[in-house]
């Protein structure tokens, strides 16, 4: 069956700044009709100017279910959602000591609860639809957390576990719902590091991926143009290495 992804709207959130802004003109500029979600009213006015008709501001603190279920009900004016790029994430930058205990949930309501939130309203039109595309920013922060990210790195690895246990629970049963992680790479955002990869580059590689509708993309990780293989067992790879076969790395070109 061949879909069309952008018969519907694609959601981005966090869609006012960094990575997310960049996403939202990048899908634009590519026919998509994109909704960007946001906490802040201006900064996602200043998006539609530069992405076009194509972008629809909702403003929405994805922490909030209340906001989230209201969004969405917005979003079904516009269009059936067909994509949502989960996106919004704080990184406050704080030493464990200088947390709280709301302080540090906070994070994990937007890091964690925000994709949540927005998956579940975005799966009850995809899996009427019985297609969909589903992409989390994800970070390799639970790995190797660094100094002072203790709130950011739990509530992002913990992201990384819904993914799969989203694959688990609907991977069989609805093949053309495709859901999986990409890492955009180190930017040069507010959340990033000065001298990072310009979002508007990470950004075309992000849309790309999001409009790739291919269901054996279903439970795979991408960092920044190219797909991570999955861990091999030592029997597995003698296995491969016996057959003459060779593991196929996709990228995004």
């Amino acid at each position: 069956m061949t879909i069309d992804l952008t018969d519907g709207v694609c959601v981005v959130t966090g869609a006012g700044r960094g990575l997310g802004r960049a996403m939202a003109i990048e899908l634009c500029s590519r026919g998509v009709q994109v909704v960007g979600l946001g906490r802040n009213v201006a900064d996602l006015r200043a998006v539609s100017p530069v992405a076009g008709p194509g972008f629809h501001a909702v403003t929405c603190d994805v922490s909030d279910t209340a906001q989230v279920a209201a969004a969405f009900s917005n979003i079904a004016t516009i269009g059936p959602v067909s994509i949502l790029i989960n996106n919004a994430a704080v990184y406050p930058r704080r030493d464990f000591l200088e947390e709280d205990t709301d302080s540090f949930m906070r994070s994990v309501a937007v890091n964690l609860g925000g994709t949540v939130a927005c998956t579940r309203h975005a799966l009850e039109v995809m899996v009427d639809r019985g297609f969909g595309r589903i992409l989390n920013v994800a970070t390799f922060a639970d790995i190797a957390p660094l100094p002072a990210s203790s709130a950011y790195a739990v509530s992002k690895g913990a992201a990384r576990i819904f993914t799969r246990a989203l694959v688990a629970d609907l991977g069989d049963r609805f093949p053309d719902i495709v859901i999986g992680d990409w890492m955009p790479g180190m930017l040069a955002t507010t959340m990033g590091i000065p001298d990072g990869l310009d979002p508007a580059q990470s950004a075309k590689w992000g849309a790309s991926l999001a409009l790739w509708h291919d269901p054996s993309l279903t439970g795979t990780v991408f960092e920044m143009d190219r797909e991570l293989p999955p861990q091999r067992s030592l029997k597995r790879r003698l296995l491969d290495k016996a057959l003459l076969r060779k593991q196929v790395i996709r990228s995004l070109g």
